[in-house]
């Protein structure tokens, strides 16, 4: 299978056309959290779609992914600086970041030299802040034909670490005690061809396609599609977050 940092650079400009985007109360709320707001560090940032809005609510974002690809990508802002740099290791000064942020990514660390990383570059008082989301959800017959399909047909190619995400976080050793939250989710208003291009945009339906020479989504979309109904109708669709907040203590 490919390595899970060519499976997100593949996807790079279909992660912007079609991954849904963050709640805009979600960034003010961090923002009111965080001790100032000079600096925060987006980890795993993919193409900046949570930098671009952090950027809105702090002076500076220093935005890192793994992938240069995804890297390449990303839309620029003039108080964003944008680094190809693992989650284990930033070029940051002790005790100097607000807030950690890490969007649909932190399964995918290594979380015991990752927390001793964000440990170092926050302030005492500083907010770490993780988030994900799982299946959609639509209300119809659609939501358990996708479940069926993450994880009967292509979930033998999720990579190590997706896991993780599927438990709601549970299972990562966070550094600090959990805040209790305001619930957030994304909302969006889909047509059929949204759905089609964000299942492809899924790292496991990569490497099954890799792997067997067939892309899993068109196998399967006569199935979307009887439960979609007409392509050209618009649907709700939504994720609710799964949100970790931690706070360094002071």
């Amino acid at each position: 299978m490919p390595k899970l940092t060519d499976q997100f650079s593949q996807a790079s400009n279909a992660y912007r056309d079609f991954r849904p985007d963050y709640p805009e109360a979600l960034y003010r709320y961090l923002a009111t959290l965080s001790p100032s707001t000079e600096l925060v560090w987006d980890c795993g940032c993919g193409n900046g779609q949570a930098s671009i809005a952090l950027a809105d609510h702090f002076d500076r974002v220093f935005a890192t992914d793994i992938s240069d690809n995804q890297i390449a990508h990303a839309t620029s802002r003039p108080n964003i600086t944008y680094r190809v740099s693992p989650a284990e290791h930033v070029a940051l000064h002790d005790s100097s970041v607000d807030l950690v942020t890490v969007a649909q990514a932190i399964h995918w660390f290594d979380h015991s030299r990752f927390f001793a990383e964000v440990s170092r570059v926050l302030k005492p008082g500083g907010v770490l802040a993780a988030w994900g989301y799982q299946l959609l959800h639509t209300g119809t017959t659609l939501d358990d034909i996708v479940a069926e399909f993450h994880s009967q047909v292509i979930g033998p190619y999720w990579p190590k670490g997706r896991e993780l995400l599927d438990e709601g976080y549970t299972k990562i050793p966070l550094p600090y005690p959990r805040e209790k939250t305001p619930a957030f989710s994304m909302e969006k208003q889909w047509h059929f061809d949204h759905l089609i291009g964000y299942l492809n945009t899924w790292s496991a339906v990569k490497s099954y396609e890799a792997d067997r020479g067939r892309n899993p989504v068109s196998l399967y979309s006569d199935r979307f599609l009887q439960a979609w109904g007409a392509p050209e109708s618009e649907k709700p669709v939504s994720w609710p977050l799964i949100l970790y907040v931690g706070i360094k203590s002071a």
